[in-house]
């Protein structure tokens, strides 16, 4: 079973977890950090290193965020088409210490939020929780 990133990532700005990861299977959207199944290994590497502990064994997660495992392996494939693999930690992210910028408030809409300076600006990847080309897309519980 592959680790699964959940709801306390929504908004986080931490990369701990990429830091640790041997296999590079971290994949970046606008507002959350993924995981492809296929490519993790099992490892545990991340899981201790998340400081918001967002990430967990698909067959551990919280009742609550179960659908994340969905997301995850829905979200990282089309991530990765795009090329937005993450290899390492960010350089803006904030030491482990500082849960500042952890909001509870934060939803999983905020997961389809792309920011609004340009930087994605591809139709391909505004919305990346919909393949309006597949006619598919998640569904928010």
């Amino acid at each position: 079973m592959a680790y699964v990133v959940a709801q306390p990532c929504v908004g986080c700005t931490f990369t701990d977890c990429v830091e640790v990861c041997p296999v590079d299977c971290f994949y970046v959207g606008p507002n959350f950090i993924a995981i492809h199944p296929d490519e993790c290994i099992d490892c545990n590497a991340c899981a201790p290193a998340c400081p918001v502990e967002a990430i967990y064994p698909e067959d551990e997660l919280p009742e609550e965020w179960a659908h994340y495992a969905e997301w995850n392996a829905y979200l990282a494939p089309r991530w990765q088409a795009l090329g937005h693999n993450l290899v390492e930690k960010r350089p803006e992210s904030p030491p482990a210490s500082d849960l500042s910028c952890a909001d509870p408030a934060r939803t999983e809409v905020d997961i389809l939020t792309w920011p609004e300076d340009g930087a994605h600006e591809s139709p391909a990847n505004r919305n990346p929780l919909v393949d309006t080309a597949a006619g598919e897309g998640l569904h928010f519980v």
